[in-house]
């Protein structure tokens, strides 16, 4: 379980943020989360996970959430984990995409190493983005599709937790990439 000060280790290159405890009360909206912090005070947090997270936001659950002071942010809050019966589940969907780019880049992803180039966010087909595109001068191309399991059933981590119209479009736009001779990966 986290502590209050997440500290991370100097030589990740990853960036963590403090995290403070709380208990979730409601999700809402899908972005939207009521908590009620430790201390007694209840905040609106950011939900960043677009999914339907049915298995993961039962009221009543320890959670931990980052705090911001962007003035230009509506929220001050983001809800980053909760807690479950058997493990903790990340609801920040961005962390499993910098930690992801993060192990390939540091050469701790045998299948994708030797890359010299690692590109987050790249645009792909019609209106789409693809996480991570791995490129080399001596190399084709290798698209890296993302996905942060909310949804754990009988210990194992599955994807997606419902039906995702937005989850089928990465997948037919790797087929295409991989008809057209690109190299493409998953990691769930």
């Amino acid at each position: 379980m986290p502590n209050a000060r997440n500290t991370p280790s100097p030589n990740d290159g990853l960036r963590w943020p403090d995290l403070i405890s709380g208990t979730l009360i409601q999700r809402y909206k899908r972005f939207l989360a009521d908590i009620r912090l430790t201390n007694g005070k209840t905040v609106t947090a950011h939900c960043p996970n677009s999914g339907s997270m049915r298995a993961c936001c039962e009221p009543g659950r320890p959670v931990y959430l980052s705090v911001h002071d962007n003035p230009r942010r509506k929220l001050k809050y983001t809800w980053e984990l909760i807690e479950m019966p058997t493990s903790l589940v990340g609801v920040n969907t961005q962390v499993p995409n910098r930690l992801t780019a993060k192990a390939i880049a540091d050469g701790n992803v045998d299948e994708l190493a030797g890359y010299t180039s690692v590109r987050r966010e790249v645009r792909v087909g019609q209106n789409s983005r693809i996480d991570i595109l791995l490129e080399s001068p001596d190399r084709r191309p290798c698209y890296v599709e993302v996905k942060n399991c909310t949804l754990v059933e009988a210990g194992l981590a599955t994807f997606p937790d419902a039906v995702t119209l937005r989850g089928q479009k990465h997948l037919v736009e790797l087929q295409t990439l991989v008809e057209r001779g690109f190299r493409c990966a998953m990691f769930f």
